[in-house]
């Protein structure tokens, strides 16, 4: 027990420490001033391969494309993770759904400290054939989030079904390898064919990619262990969660990868707090999986169709409880606060405050430049992590009760 607090008092003050003194050596400012103008130098340098690229318009490309891409998305995978808690292969759902979160916070973080353009459109021609995709293109160019996440989730789901299956065939390992690199080629080619990315961000992807597949397939036992058998697992989580908020670098101007962070940190604590109250119950290894006769086709899509308008349920009523608690909360304590889109009231005159929507780091939780606690943030966080706790907590109990 000691040596368990030790630890994680350990991780937790180093954090501190950093934020503390990052802030103080400016260390954002630093490193962006010297990667920012080598990597805009090669986005510009890039444009003639992508107008290479682009020669070969065609519409077929386009939707292949495109598809592709909505199929790597952060919507698509907050869709498919559920799904996949459900189908029995929880111990696969969690380490992606954190390996998915860890992705976005650092890939985020890279994109916003380093600050750099994506190719220039026009000249360049950009394809955003859904909503997801014009609020990407809001975002900073390197790396490539769409390729880092190709490499991380579908090499780790390599590793999972050769280890699942236990293949000894080294041929069936090739071909799952050549697959899986074939899939990121392809989404690597679709990002700058899409005129959304320059080669340098594909690059930057697929390199911090690998370092965090790496990594992650190093410690993801030992996170695992720590989830669903660890000591002051749901505490420690929610001090990572908020220091985390105040880590998180200034970009040069606002830009949605903070929204998108804040949306998967609550994720990851919902899953974790929902998996250490419920991991003996519903998520160890022995529940029923997909294609078995204790769980079949047609139980999986009773499942699906119980689970699905559960959490978005749960979703919106976290969100509207959010609202509704946390101005109270921090009026009663005498927090000045300001909404920057949930809350027009909040806001004087009701317009969004873009200049709001991101601060510094000792200020990033919730306080905006002007010193007022920005609500939004803890409003989008306890909304995606009721999200999370009902799909590995609520549904599932609604499954035994159903006998689904």
């Amino acid at each position: 027990m000691e040596s368990i607090a030790v630890w994680q008092g350990a991780t937790l003050g180093g954090i501190v420490a950093w934020i503390v003194i990052s802030s103080y050596l400016n260390v954002t400012r630093k490193l962006r001033s010297f990667l920012q103008p080598w990597v805009a130098h090669h986005v510009i340098a890039g444009t003639p391969l992508i107008f290479q690229i682009q020669k070969y318009q065609h519409w077929f490309f386009d939707a292949l494309f495109s598809g592709l891409s909505c199929v790597v998305s952060v919507p698509f995978y907050t869709a498919f993770l559920p799904l996949l808690f459900w189908s029995g292969h929880g111990r696969l759902a969690r380490q992606m759904t954190l390996l998915m979160a860890f992705c976005d916070y650092l890939g985020n973080t890279i994109k916003d400290v380093v600050s750099a353009p994506r190719p220039s459109s026009p000249p360049v021609r950009r394809i955003t054939a859904t909503k997801d995709e014009e609020d990407n293109a809001l975002e900073y160019g390197l790396p490539s989030s769409h390729t880092l996440n190709t490499v991380c989730l579908s090499g780790y789901l390599l590793h999972y079904v050769l280890s699942y299956i236990q293949y000894e065939d080294v041929s069936m390992k090739f071909v799952g390898l050549a697959l899986v690199c074939l899939f990121v080629g392809l989404i690597g080619l679709g990002r700058i064919y899409l005129g959304m990315h320059s080669l340098i961000d594909i690059i930057g992807g697929l390199v911090i990619g690998l370092v965090i597949l790496a990594f992650w397939l190093t410690v993801h036992e030992h996170v695992n262990n720590f989830i669903v058998s660890g000591q002051n697992v749901t505490f420690f989580w929610a001090a990572l969660s908020i220091l985390l908020f105040f880590a998180y670098p200034t970009p040069e101007i606002p830009t949605p990868s903070f929204e998108y962070h804040t949306a998967f940190n609550g994720v990851a604590f919902g899953i974790v707090s929902g998996i250490q109250q419920t991991y003996h119950q519903f998520h160890h290894e022995a529940v029923p999986r997909i294609f078995t006769p204790q769980l079949t086709i047609s139980n999986f899509v009773g499942r699906m169709l119980v689970g699905i308008p559960t959490i978005l349920l749960v979703k919106f009523c976290s969100k509207a409880l959010a609202k509704w608690i946390l101005p109270g909360v921090s009026n009663t304590l005498g927090i000045p606060i300001k909404s920057t889109n949930y809350i027009p009231t909040l806001n004087g005159n009701g317009k969004k405050s873009d200049e709001s929507k991101q601060s510094g780091y000792i200020q990033r939780l919730f306080f905006s430049q002007q010193g007022s606690f920005d609500v939004d943030t803890g409003i989008r966080f306890i909304q995606y992590a009721g999200l999370a706790w009902s799909v590995v907590d609520l549904v599932p109990s609604l499954f035994s009760h159903l006998s689904l």
